[in-house]
């Protein structure tokens, strides 16, 4: 197969899980997530061929997406630049009011977790199976599902209270 036939394949399979993972990122920046989305899979066209298949190509590509996002954050926070903490309004997703509050404060307690439990836990939201999370993150099975219960509970609480 031919690079551009397995980019396009790719690009087709993995776009809107790579663009979810930045919107999380970004507090539901869907511009900013648009961009680095974009950024990701030039990213990814450019490192193709040095692709070695020693892990899935999910797991390189999650990789990629989580790294640059990061790279993309520590560079705003260096230039004391702050984002806001209003959550954009979304008008293509029809949800009530009350679930739009609650979506609100989740995405921002996700927000406070510290960088791996907020990588997992959007892992987690897009679907992503532990085995994979686990290569990604680099931790057991095991300590992963611990870590989840963990990240879930605290959760539970900054929804309910506001702080983690």
């Amino acid at each position: 197969m031919d690079k551009k036939t397995r980019f396009n394949q790719i690009f087709d399979g993995h776009y809107d899980k790579v663009f979810r993972i930045c919107k999380g990122y970004y507090n539901g920046d869907e511009a900013l997530a648009a961009d680095t989305t974009q950024d990701i899979f030039i990213k990814i066209w450019e490192s193709l061929d040095a692709f070695r298949d020693e892990s899935s190509i999910s797991t390189w590509i999650y990789r990629i997406s989580v790294n640059t996002c990061l790279m993309y954050l520590r560079k705003v926070s260096t230039k004391k630049e702050h984002s806001t903490a209003e959550f954009p309004t979304v008008i293509a997703e029809p949800y009530s009011k009350e679930y739009e509050e609650k979506l609100k404060k989740m995405y921002s307690c996700i927000q406070q977790l510290d960088e791996k439990d907020r990588m997992i836990m959007l892992m987690i939201l897009e679907g992503i199976e532990y085995a994979e999370i686990s290569a990604v993150i680099g931790l057991s099975e095991d300590t992963l599902r611990v870590r989840i219960h963990r990240i879930k509970k605290n959760l539970k609480q900054c929804v309910q209270d506001g702080n983690i």
